[in-house]
């Protein structure tokens, strides 16, 4: 399967304190991958050059075989933790935002999505919950045709009954010719979507491993094993 992101050494400071710290690490496309770890770990810095929003970082990072860069941003889809659009919009004017934005991005898909979460297109971002707006982000991140898809805690507003029906709608309109990270703490509720997971300890990368692999070896699931590690 063809190399999607290679990192190589990839270190950052932050007021002289290592945020990342020699990371390497290879993935392919087609898979979904948690990255895990605690608070501080290092987790949403990595989103975030790989987004192509920091660049104050050494070490070789390529996406596709290019550098996070102009060039790159059209071909990631990154769901940060709010949402890049005036409150007053209704999701028919966030759906032309996009468009505009983003040549691969797909009206007809997101009014599908939307429509299997329950919401409506007229809906003003002003009257939605927070778990209202993940679920737009999350519908917006599927709704492009990208090579490296990134979710930052998708789920962190989403109340426990409405979980399940997230990660369905994730497995139904992953793209596999992407690869797609998923940043969370909500471990139990992703493990079945995972191929693989990777554990960040301050800054470092203490695990790589296949979801199978994982379970064979150390006779555990994602979150028990978590659990163990960082206890």
């Amino acid at each position: 399967m063809e190399r999607m992101l290679e990192i190589n050494n990839l270190k950052m400071t932050y007021k002289r304190k290592p945020v990342l710290d020699g990371l390497n690490l290879s993935l392919k496309k087609g898979e979904i991958v948690g990255l895990l770890g605690p608070n501080g770990s290092g987790k949403t810095t990595l989103l975030r050059i790989l987004a192509g929003l920091e660049k104050n970082y050494k070490g070789e990072v390529r996406i596709g075989g290019d550098e996070p860069n102009y060039i790159t941003k059209n071909k990631v889809s990154y769901q940060p933790d709010h949402l890049p659009s005036d409150d007053s919009y209704n999701l028919k004017q966030v759906a032309k935002l996009y468009r505009e934005f983003f040549e691969d991005f797909s009206r007809e898909k997101f009014e599908k999505i939307i429509n299997d979460f329950k919401l409506d297109m007229d809906m003003k971002l002003k009257n939605m919950s927070k778990g209202m707006k993940d679920k737009v982000q999350i519908a917006l991140s599927l709704s492009r045709k990208s090579d490296l898809y990134l979710l930052d805690e998708p789920m962190s507003g989403i109340d426990p009954a409405a979980r399940k029906k997230i990660i369905d709608v994730i497995i139904d309109n992953f793209d596999h010719d992407g690869l797609m990270i998923i940043s969370t703490h909500l471990i139990s509720q992703i493990e079945r979507l995972l191929d693989k997971v990777v554990f960040l300890s301050d800054g470092k990368i203490i695990l790589e491993e296949s979801i199978d692999d994982l379970r064979e070896i150390h006779k555990m699931g994602v979150e028990e094993y978590f659990e163990e590690v960082f206890q």
